[in-house]
């Protein structure tokens, strides 16, 4: 399996893992030039543009730590684009889930990053 299909496994997890717990997945897989948004869901009327980060096996580290400032600039970034194309004018947040293992296990979520 290549790293593509095990990412669209990991966001699958993922957005199974929110919809159980009351969220509301509005994009999936959301691209701009210069910008992408792995998931974007709504829930209590606020917005997460959700990071998903697969790990097969721990030798590769954990998912959050890969979040660097640099990835944090970009998650913003892509949150911005979004926020003005669709003139959202409420709250969000910079949101991650942490997915490992070839069983595509959820590890953790991180409703805000900062």
């Amino acid at each position: 399996m290549n790293t593509t299909e095990s990412g669209r496994k990991a966001e699958k997890a993922a957005r199974v893992y929110l919809e159980m717990r009351g969220y509301k997945v509005l994009e999936q897989n959301w691209r701009r030039p210069n910008c992408e948004i792995d998931i974007v869901a709504a829930k209590n009327n606020v917005i997460h543009f959700v990071e998903v980060k697969y790990r097969k096996s721990e030798d590769q580290g954990g998912g959050y730590g890969s979040i660097t400032a640099t990835k944090l600039k970009q998650m913003q970034r892509s949150a911005w684009t979004y926020i003005e194309e669709y003139e959202w004018r409420g709250e969000y947040v910079l949101s991650a889930v942490e997915v490992g293992g070839r069983e595509y296990a959820i590890m953790g979520f991180i409703d805000n990053v900062f």
